[in-house]
């Protein structure tokens, strides 16, 4: 796998722009800004083509999924996908897998039953993915330890450096771990807390996210109505630029690989936010 230095990025799906033309400017940019990695986020779909299309445009990026929903996918379309990114973009891809969410398999009609043994059984099907070349967004401490012997690490998402800490010491020392952290490069609290929000709100009825900050102090409190003060400052690292890279440091400190920075904007629009991605390069990869 080529080498990803310390920082990439995570960005949904849905903040990329539509046409082939704009996502390739994008990631040539991102590339170029000195970024190792982008972690595709917003469960992109199983035939892989907007990761095959970053990977295009770039020559030495490192691209990821966070994640590829099981409960969405056909691991066989998904195989073949893999394999094709494989052998046209070799070192390059990191298929990311998760077990989704209750509410969102529970919307389709399915019940959302032992989601780590449907992973178990997902991860099975996949024959042609090597497991060194496959990660699973774990956060409790048994999905942990199936990406300590079934992939070539975690990427835990909406975590503290506490939870990285704990990842670290389940997974032990060779496997990746990289979790995501939110940055927000601004020191009003007022408007860093409203950002934060609009970035977090999304996951307060998420129990797989609520239970595993359960387990860092939060509670109920935390979790009600947007989300307390708490809640944003837990997930969201913001300030002045010295603030934004000490609470990333911690991710290190407790024992991270990489991190995968969610740059995000107090515009509000769903696009990709190329003017903090910038900012966020001076601060961090300068």
């Amino acid at each position: 796998m080529n080498e990803i230095g310390r920082f990439g990025l995570w960005i949904s799906g849905r903040h990329w722009p539509a046409g082939p033309a704009a996502i390739a400017e994008a990631a040539a940019e991102i590339e170029a800004l000195g970024y190792g990695s982008v972690w595709i986020g917003s469960s992109p779909a199983d035939d892989l083509a907007l990761p095959e299309a970053v990977l295009a445009a770039t020559t030495r990026l490192v691209v990821g999924t966070s994640i590829v929903d099981i409960w969405r996918s056909d691991p066989k379309t998904l195989s073949a996908a893999t394999a094709r990114l494989r052998s046209a973009f070799p070192g390059r891809f990191y298929l990311g897998l998760g077990m989704g969410h209750a509410p969102a398999v529970e919307a389709t009609g399915r019940q959302y039953v032992r989601p780590l043994s449907k992973l178990r059984a997902f991860l099975a099907d996949l024959v042609d993915v090597p497991a060194e070349e496959r990660l699973l967004a774990a956060l409790g401490p048994k999905a942990l330890e199936l990406a300590s012997t079934s992939a070539a690490g975690a990427l835990p998402y909406l975590v503290p450096a506490a939870h990285t800490a704990d990842a670290r010491r389940i997974l032990g020392p060779d496997n990746l771990l990289i979790p995501e952290q939110k940055i927000f490069l601004g020191s009003d609290p007022a408007t860093a807390r409203t950002v934060g929000r609009r970035g977090t709100a999304i996951y307060l009825n998420l129990p797989n996210y609520t239970n595993n900050l359960r387990r860092y102090g939060l509670t109920d409190d935390d979790f009600a109505g947007e989300g307390s003060d708490r809640w944003v400052n837990t997930l969201v690292a913001w300030g002045d630029d010295e603030m934004v890279r000490a609470r990333v440091e911690e991710h290190f400190t407790a024992g991270a690989d990489h991190v995968a920075l969610q740059v995000l904007s107090a515009n509000p629009a769903p696009q990709l936010p190329m003017p903090e991605i910038r900012a966020a390069a001076r601060i961090f990869l300068s």
